[in-house]
């Protein structure tokens, strides 16, 4: 089977998350916030090492519950900063817990994140490949950094919208490549 060229064969997780997971609609809240955290703890890295940490990230930032998230002291931080199965970095953990505030705060704002999206896509798919930002993502990135958040350029953005099914982005050589 053919799939996107990024797509690290050798690597199960990977193929997993391609297959099953990037590009599909997936609006349920609790699924966006867990990607965002993940696609902002991207920035400078590559996806899979971020998707190879995912289940050490979800039991170090407990299930990704933003309540306690949005809760975290500095004794939090400093247990987080000595997990070596996660990403360990300060900046990025403390744009975490300022980020799930927030989320918090746009769901209340919206009833949810998704609502809050569709401000932006009009609810519509985007099927584009080969492209790293767009109109769509320097827009919701500098909404987001307007509000405050942090790690949240375009870029990271442009991820984000794929891997919650936004963006459309599958090569055209991929098995589940599509043009709408």
């Amino acid at each position: 089977m053919i799939r996107c060229r990024w797509c690290n064969l050798n690597n199960p997780k990977y193929v997993e998350y391609h297959d099953n997971e990037w590009c599909k609609t997936n609006f349920d809240d609790k699924y966006l916030y867990e990607m965002l955290i993940l696609e902002s703890f991207q920035a400078g890295l590559s996806w899979e090492c971020v998707l190879n940490k995912r289940e050490s990230f979800k039991q170090a930032f407990d299930n990704f519950d933003i309540d306690k998230i949005c809760n975290y002291n500095d004794k939090k931080v400093q247990e987080l900063l000595k997990n070596k199965d996660i990403i360990r970095n300060k900046l990025k953990i403390n744009a975490t817990i300022s980020n799930s505030k927030i989320f918090k705060t746009i769901q209340n704002e919206y009833g949810t994140f998704h609502n809050y999206l569709k401000t932006f896509t009009n609810d519509t798919i985007i099927y584009e490949i080969d492209k790293t930002t767009n109109q769509l993502s320097d827009a919701i990135s500098k909404d987001l950094q307007k509000r405050g958040m942090k790690f949240v350029g375009s870029t990271i953005i442009y991820s984000y919208l794929q891997a919650i099914g936004i963006i459309y982005s599958h090569d055209k050589g991929c098995f589940l490549y599509k043009d709408k």
